[in-house]
């Protein structure tokens, strides 16, 4: 019996982690149709607005990249996996902030 190397193991870790990543992307997600990593990459101009304990109110190209996102896809981010450098509360806190008609999103 042969046994794994240890890059296998860690490509089986990552692919697992992959997996349970797309599944938390796609809970309460049925309106978007944007996946996880798609949805982040898109509220990138927002970045210093939601980074932790930042006073940085959202640029006008963070508040039309949310709108263009949408709610059900920025929910999919405030309730996915935690995100290094991003404060929850100040993401859901974007649709206020930009003046959207959102609703607000259901933190699980």
């Amino acid at each position: 019996m042969k046994v794994f190397s240890y890059r296998a193991y860690l490509l089986l870790w990552f692919l697992a982690f992959m997996v349970t990543l797309m599944v938390v992307a796609q809970v309460d997600s049925t309106s978007c149709t944007s996946t996880f990593f798609s949805a982040l990459v898109q509220l990138i101009p927002c970045r210093a607005a939601v980074a932790p304990f930042s006073s940085i109110p959202p640029s006008e190209s963070c508040c039309n990249a949310l709108r263009a996102l949408g709610q059900p896809c920025l929910c999919v981010l405030v309730n996915g996996p935690p995100i290094s450098g991003v404060d929850r509360n100040m993401a859901s806190q974007l649709p206020d902030k930009c003046t959207t008609n959102f609703e607000p999103c259901v933190i699980i």
